[in-house]
């Protein structure tokens, strides 16, 4: 898999995961609501370690910094 994510969106990604968690063990979000967001919170952390989401790849987004090579 090639990296589609930018380091922008992988910190964004965790720190949503984080609040959505907090929310949860907090009792904030209760029901099919908070287990929705769980399973979405582990996706945004599972992917941001990944560095490849495949909604991006399936739109074809990709927020990774480009790389230059200089030929001499």
């Amino acid at each position: 898999m090639k990296k589609n994510m930018g380091n922008a969106d992988r910190i964004i990604r965790v720190i949503i995961a984080a609040i959505i968690a907090v929310l949860y063990f907090t009792g904030t979000i209760t029901g099919t609501v908070a287990i929705i967001l769980l399973v979405v919170a582990v996706v945004f952390v599972l992917t941001s370690m990944v560095g490849f989401c495949p909604l991006y790849a399936l739109f074809g987004l990709n927020t990774c910094p480009r790389t230059t090579r200089h030929h001499n």
